[in-house]
C-alpha cells in the first residue's frame, strides 16, 4: 500500500493514498489507448471506455424470521450498520460517481454512509430489487450511462448477474462468493468485455 497524504475534498479533510492515484492513471491510460472505438456517439470514437462498477450486497439485516414487518423495511443489523460505515472507507482510493440500489431499507442504508461522505443522491432502482428478472438485471449493468457506479443490492440479483456474465465469458480471478456486506469490483469494457475481483477479500471486515 503507498503512503498516505491528507487531501481536502468538498470543503473536507480526507486521507488517500497514492495507490488511488495509480488506478485513476490506469484508467485515463485505457482510455486513450488506440486501436479501439467506442459505441457510445458521445465519446470520442478512438477512446474506449473502461468503468468500474462496484457491485454491493447489502449488508447484515439480522434474521428475516424474526422481522415482524413486511420484508422491504427490514433494517440493517448493528453488525450491517458497522459494514455500511467501513465501505466508506474501503472505496475511499476509487472514483465513484452514481449511487444506485434496491428499493429495500436495508440496501438503502447500507450505502448511506457512502452517499453522505461522497454527497451524492441514492438513487433507488427496481432493476436492483429482490424480485428483478435477469433481463433486467443485465440491461442495467450495461446501462453506458453508469460510470464508476455502485450497485447495491440482493444476494439472488448478484446470482443472476454473474450466471449471466459468466455464460457471457465472464474473466474472474476469486471464487464466486457473495457474503452479505461484500464487494466485487467489475471492469466494463464497451467492447462487452467484463473482469471482475473481489474487494472482500482484502478489504471487507466482517465483524
Amino acid at each position: 500500500m503507498g503512503r498516505s497524504s491528507t487531501v481536502h475534498r468538498f470543503g473536507r479533510t480526507r486521507r488517500c493514498r497514492e495507490g488511488s492515484h495509480a488506478l485513476h492513471r490506469r484508467v485515463a491510460a485505457a482510455r486513450t489507448r488506440p486501436g479501439h472505438t467506442s459505441s457510445d456517439p458521445d465519446r470520442s470514437s478512438s477512446a474506449p471506455d473502461v468503468d468500474l462498477l462496484f457491485l454491493v450486497r447489502h449488508a447484515d439485516a439480522g434474521d428475516k424470521r424474526g422481522w415482524d414487518g413486511p420484508d422491504a423495511l427490514r433494517p440493517l443489523s448493528a453488525t450491517g450498520s458497522r459494514q455500511a460505515t467501513d465501505l466508506v472507507v474501503h472505496l475511499e482510493d476509487y472514483p465513484v460517481e452514481r449511487i444506485l440500489c434496491s428499493p429495500t431499507l436495508r440496501c438503502h442504508q447500507t450505502v448511506q454512509p457512502l452517499a453522505r461522505d461522497r454527497i451524492l443522491r441514492i438513487e433507488r432502482v427496481a432493476a436492483l430489487g429482490v424480485d428483478a428478472n435477469p433481463a433486467e438485471v443485465l440491461e442495467l449493468f450495461w446501462d453506458r450511462a453508469l460510470h464508476h457506479a455502485v450497485l447495491c443490492t440482493h444476494g439472488e440479483t448478484i446470482a443472476q448477474l454473474f450466471t449471466r456474465l459468466v455464460a457471457d465469458g465472464l474473466v474472474v480471478g476469486d471464487p464466486l462468493q457473495w457474503p452479505k456486506g461484500s464487494v466485487w469490483l467489475l471492469q466494463r469494457t464497451n467492447q462487452r468485455g467484463v473482469s471482475a475481483r473481489s474487494l472482500s477479500r482484502q478489504l471487507l471486515s466482517f465483524r
